[in-house]
């Protein structure tokens, strides 16, 4: 469905997107995941046609973004992160404007905006004026011009930017019943987005794919080490050389971030296949610490995008 080869992207001597590689099959939903200013967002503009690359090649849909790019574009679906939108328009008045700009005809002008409606669920905001919708349904007027054309791909770039934590879930979902439909790709740096949503990732770093898989594979390929939070009272001052010397004990931190009132967080990160929390409890009973909590967890998605990005 979509197929991008040594795709590379230069401003001067600024390699923006370096020599990327990578396949999207019907039906998937990829996530670009990466930092700000890791190329994400200048990789989507390649794809939908709004950007030409320096090298590379890319098709959607078997047909070439550089050399057909009119067929290209009316297989796609497009939300940038700032949604083109006017604001002044009626949500209907919009969607009919988009709806002539696509080549609809009548009677599918209104099939379409009655079915993108209902699935981004406008129903109730039709009447209202754009600039007084929510950011949550903005976003939603954004999805419903991109599925307008019944587009066999999806691409979207930032879909939860600026939205409070209810409209996140809200737009997630929407994304994952649209996936069940279409092939879908977006791009963010919300790990627990691209965790919730996306059925694979490619992580992005300084304009290369440095990591790809699913959230599951990513996770297990780093499946070596553990780690265990433990939370004790008073500052624990001599505690992490007494916890470095245990065996199968790789790298101790103390959490400034974590600590309470009266209270400090280590976090102990160990061999995977050794559960050392009896140790560390013994370890910390015998030096005559305080134990308040212990917590051993594998790694997590956030640990891997750390990384392959730091």
């Amino acid at each position: 469905m979509i197929t991008v080869d040594h795709l590379t992207k230069l401003y001067d001597d600024f390699v923006a997107v370096d020599d990327i590689s990578f396949e999207i099959k019907k039906g998937e939903i990829v996530g670009l995941l990466g930092p700000n200013g890791a190329g994400k967002t200048t990789t989507m503009r390649i794809l939908t046609g709004f950007l030409p690359a320096s090298s590379g090649q890319v098709t959607i849909n078997s047909h070439d973004v550089f050399e057909d790019p009119i067929r290209v574009k009316a297989s796609i679906g497009y939300l940038p992160e700032s949604a083109p939108l006017y604001q002044d328009m009626k949500v209907e008045e919009y969607l009919e404007f988009i709806a002539d700009l696509r080549g609809l005809n009548r009677s599918q002008k209104r099939n379409r905006i009655r079915e993108v409606v209902d699935q981004t669920g406008l129903t109730p905001r039709l009447r209202q004026e754009i600039g007084h919708l929510s950011k949550g349904y903005r976003q939603r007027v954004g999805l419903a011009q991109a599925l307008l054309h019944n587009p066999e791909v999806l691409i979207l770039d930032e879909p939860t930017s600026g939205l409070d934590p209810n409209q996140i879930v809200e737009i997630r979902s929407l994304i994952k019943k649209i996936g069940k439909e279409k092939t879908v790709i977006l791009s963010t740096h919300i790990l627990s987005e691209a965790e919730a949503t996306c059925d694979r990732v490619l992580i992005i770093n300084k304009g290369r794919i440095v990591a790809s898989g699913t959230p599951e594979e990513l996770r297990a390929h780093h499946k070596d080490k553990a780690l265990v939070r433990v939370k004790i009272e008073g500052d624990g001052k001599g505690l992490i050389k007494k916890l470095e010397a245990l065996d199968d004990v790789i790298l101790v931190m103390k959490l400034d971030t974590a600590i309470e009132k009266g209270y400090s967080v280590f976090e102990i990160e160990t061999d995977s296949n050794k559960d050392l929390r009896r140790q560390i409890s013994q370890t910390l009973v015998n030096g005559g610490f305080a134990l308040v909590e212990i917590n051993r967890e594998g790694k997590t998605l956030e640990d891997v995008f750390t990384e392959f990005t730091a």
